[in-house]
């Protein structure tokens, strides 16, 4: 498989749009990016198994998009936060869903029509 279609299936998936959202808009999803705890992306996550939610952040961070944070506390805390890299994804990320906003109505006259 050609790595650019390797890195659109690793970018498209559900569970990697939602996480990017939530750690690119804050735990408003009207916010700032801001890092989040493990249990914050659970919450806002409402659906995702705890399998699939770790292995999401294992391979974003594994891909430069998320940094992870460990701070020894009782418990440990770790946080999660995007990286420059996935700022400007977030970023393009964002001008798809304006997309699909604007011209939802126009996709779904032409789902009717067909």
């Amino acid at each position: 498989m050609c790595p650019s279609h390797q890195l659109l299936a690793r970018i498209s998936g559900k569970w990697v749009a939602l996480i990017m959202s939530a750690l690119g808009s804050g735990p408003d999803c009207a916010g700032d990016p801001r890092p989040m705890r493990y249990s914050e992306l659970a919450r806002l996550l409402a659906g995702v198994s705890q399998k699939m939610l770790t292995q999401t952040l294992r391979a974003l961070e594994q891909d430069g998009l998320i940094s992870r944070t460990v701070t020894p506390t009782v418990p440990v805390t770790v946080t999660y936060e995007l990286t420059e890299l996935g700022l400007s994804l977030h970023e393009t990320m964002r001008g798809l869903k304006r997309w699909a906003e604007t011209h939802m109505d126009e996709v779904f006259a032409h789902r009717a029509g067909s």
